[in-house]
Parts: C-alpha cells; structure tokens; sequence
C-alpha cells in the first residue's frame, strides 16, 4: 500500500523557535489523528537538508560556504554552541523511498544526519578545500543586527535576505536528534558530513560561486 507521506522540517528559516514549534505540531497532530483512523501515514523528520540543487534561501549550508569563501562572512558564527543534525537531500530522497516500502503506519522516523555547529563545518570546508579556518568568532549579536540591515535592504531590492533575526535566534539553540531509529527499520543510510561537504564544495566551484 502506497504511504502517504509529511516531512516537517526541524529547521525552517524565517521563524523563531516557538513559531517553528507551532507550525511543526499542528500537521503532526492532523497526521497522527488520521493514522488512528486507518489512514496509512508515515511522519518523516529531515534535520538541515543540504546538498547539489539551487542555491536558495532554504539550502542554507550552500548559502553560507558561499558567504564564507566570498569573504562577506570572514568569521565563526558565535561561540560555536548551536548543534544541528545535517542530512544531505539525496539520503533524505532515499528515506522517503525506504519508508514507502518499510515504514511502519503511524510511526515517526528521523531523517536526520551528522550532529554538528556551523563552526565545525567550516573548519571541515577549510580542511577540505586546503584553505585556512576563519580566525575570529563574529557575535550573534552582530550578525542579528547584520540580519536587520539586510531584511531593510531586501524590503527595497525583493531579495530574501542572506539572514534574518529569526535565522540568528535559531542559531542560539541546539538541534541535536539521532535517527537509530530509521536507521534500524528502514536501513537508513546517511553519509557522513565530511562526504556531503565534498560533494556541495565542488558542486559550488564548478558554478563558480566558490573558489579555492
């Protein structure tokens, strides 16, 4: 039988943390409602989805490599304290399609990935690509009063803004999950960050968005 399938992302950029639980539970409510009731519902979890596609305001990893290596972000984000569970879009594609076929009605998995801070993936780029790590931590609040010249800017350009002030209180938090689960009944398989990184760098070189 064909599952019906939510994916709720844990992290949505543009809302604040109590606004991203309220959008998160009312689905899962309606969801979970509709499984009692027969209805064949798998919940699905991605954590920070990253990967080759288009450079939007949702790829956020692909967004601040580009930032990074362009100089306009010459620094750590903060002290390095936000924790968030990467899962690259081609895993996220094969979770989908292994709960289809495996997946239990009614349950949730986490589609998630490496646990990590934005600091470490930009050491782990630096490695990577052989280039140095940044040398200095910009404060949150910084780059929050950054993101409110930025949403001015873009209220006259039409551009969505690099960051936002939610975007920066999301960072504040730690968004750690394990996906044992998914892994243990669906055979979720997801690669490691280092792997994922490699890939998205190059992808982004070969667009000329990055170079090293």
């Amino acid at each position: 039988m064909e599952l019906l399938l939510m994916r709720i992302k844990f992290i949505m950029r543009g809302f604040s943390a109590r606004s991203m639980r309220n959008q998160r539970l009312l689905p899962i409510k309606i969801a979970l409602q509709a499984a009692s009731e027969g209805v064949p519902i798998v919940l699905l979890y991605p954590g920070v989805i990253y990967g080759p596609g288009k450079v939007t305001a949702g790829n956020v990893v692909a967004k601040m490599l580009v930032e990074r290596f362009s100089g306009r972000l010459p620094g750590y984000i903060g002290k390095g304290n936000d924790k968030f569970s990467f899962s690259h879009v081609d895993d996220v594609v094969e979770g989908h399609i292994a709960a289809m076929k495996k997946g239990q009605i009614g349950e949730r998995y986490l589609l998630t990935g490496e646990n990590a801070s934005f600091n470490q993936v930009f050491d782990m780029a630096a490695v990577i690509t052989n280039t140095s790590k940044p040398m200095v931590s910009i404060p949150l609040c910084v780059i929050e009063a950054y993101g409110w010249l930025l949403v001015l800017i873009s209220r006259i350009t039409g551009k969505l803004p690099f960051i936002s002030p939610p975007t920066v209180h999301v960072l504040r938090h730690r968004w750690e999950y394990s996906c044992e689960k998914a892994k243990m009944e669906l055979d979720y398989k997801p690669r490691s960050l280092r792997e994922g990184l490699a890939e998205v760098l190059i992808w982004l070189k070969n667009l000329g968005l990055v170079k090293y």
